[in-house]
């Protein structure tokens, strides 16, 4: 069955709750364009992203003298996009799939093929198809390096991304066999790619090659399939798994619904994607406009970068020089989220993780950097409590609304309605 249907039209607290799970946050005037609108056609508009960024980046990582240097300004580019680009749910999304096909740029430390995979990430953010989208990530040189597959070789194989295929990428555990993965890798032989590697080619681009004379074109069985199978099989049957439907729709409600979430409605979304062959554009247009989206407030503990996006966003996006947003990315990272280096292949756990004494004092001084520091952006007119707390009265209202300007939101930006979202 697919989700329902958010039948009335958005209120206010509605509007509020839809640009918090999708934009990291919004201004007064955002939310009340939303107001009075259907459902289904706020989630179409915002999911109707194109690939245009924000102009006026003061990063560009092909300037880095050295492969530290370039990956840090990759990651300030990225942070000045989540908060200034003109499409946060693309951006949202790619946050959300870069913790899914996780790479490390402590590994791939090669500046175009980094920017190359953040690029895919957003081209699929939607994508309609996940077979296609998980190929272009396989043959990606980024996740080549990273998982090793550039050296799986006939004879020789390697299972670092056979493994993560099944277990992290599609199926998750316990939907396949240790033979499983053996059969993969081997089908997996003779991928890789030419140029970039060694520390002093950081700055060449890398390309994705077949090798044939190193590819394995015995019969293989895999997943229950048998054949001379190459890696472009094994993608496409792992992809369709059924356990694939539920284990990437549970990735999607995590992200958008709860940090723990409900199992029927996961079961609901597996359902679409089923049905659709893994249209995750039809995944979440259903999604983000369910009553069970909308229901689900204050369940999802803001990712320190969400943190910091969602403050910048809801104040209205004021300026901040390079070498600040290069600080906060900096701050992200020690309250635990690198961006684009995920502590494992896992990716980050998040929900409960990223917050304990360390980071929760982090965050508050995040939150006095922007409203109460010396270079604190203009608060002469600020986001009132619905855009802070994504409630019209929050449990704190009478006391917040005594309060002035500066100090209300910075209030408002270390209290639980704001880290909830």
């Amino acid at each position: 069955m697919p989700l329902t249907p958010l039948s009335r039209p958005l209120t206010a607290e509605d509007a509020a709750h839809f640009l918090r799970r999708t934009a990291f946050g919004a201004t007064d005037e955002q939310i009340r364009a939303l107001v009075g609108q259907k459902a289904q056609d706020v989630a179409r508009d915002a999911l109707a992203f194109d690939q245009s960024v924000a102009p006026g980046s003061p990063f560009d990582p092909m300037q880095g003298a050295t492969p530290g240097a370039a990956l840090q300004l990759g990651r300030g580019a990225w942070l000045y996009e989540l908060a200034y680009g003109p499409h946060p749910l693309r951006e949202k999304l790619a946050l959300t799939w870069s913790n899914h096909f996780v790479i490390a740029t402590d590994k791939v430390r090669n500046v175009p093929a980094v920017a190359d995979y953040l690029n895919l990430l957003r081209r699929h953010a939607a994508t309609r198809s996940f077979e296609r989208f998980t190929l272009e990530v396989a043959q990606s040189p980024a996740m080549l390096r990273y998982l090793d597959n550039d050296q799986n070789r006939k004879g020789k194989p390697n299972e670092n991304f056979s493994r993560e295929l099944l277990e992290l990428f599609t199926t998750g555990i316990g939907h396949y066999t240790e033979n499983d993965v053996r059969e993969g890798a081997r089908a997996l032989t003779g991928w890789s790619y030419q140029g970039g590697r060694g520390n002093k080619q950081y700055l060449e681009q890398p390309r994705f090659v077949y090798q044939p004379q190193q590819h394995d074109d015995g019969k293989k069985t895999y997943l229950g399939q048998s054949g001379a199978l190459k890696g472009e099989d094994i993608v496409r049957i792992a992809t369709s798994q059924p356990a694939t439907a539920t284990f990437v729709s549970r990735k999607l409600h995590r992200a958008f619904l709860a940090d723990t979430p409900d199992d029927a409605a996961v079961q609901s979304s597996a359902d679409t994607w089923t049905r659709t062959k893994g249209d995750v554009m039809a995944v979440l247009t259903e999604l983000l406009a369910s009553e069970a989206f909308y229901a689900s407030r204050s369940r999802i503990i803001r990712s320190p970068v969400e943190f910091l996006v969602g403050g910048i966003r809801t104040l209205g996006q004021p300026k901040i020089d390079a070498r600040s947003l290069l600080n906060l990315a900096g701050t992200a990272g020690r309250m635990g989220q690198v961006l684009l280096e995920p502590d494992t292949v896992k990716g980050w756990d998040g929900g409960r993780e990223w917050i304990n004494d360390t980071t929760l004092l982090l965050r508050m001084q995040v939150a006095a950097a922007l409203t109460m520091g010396s270079k604190a952006p203009n608060l002469d007119t600020p986001p009132s409590l619905l855009a802070l707390t994504g409630q019209e009265r929050p449990a704190g209202a009478v006391l917040l609304s005594s309060l002035k300007g500066r100090q209300r939101t910075y209030l408002s930006l270390i209290s639980p309605e704001f880290q909830l979202a």
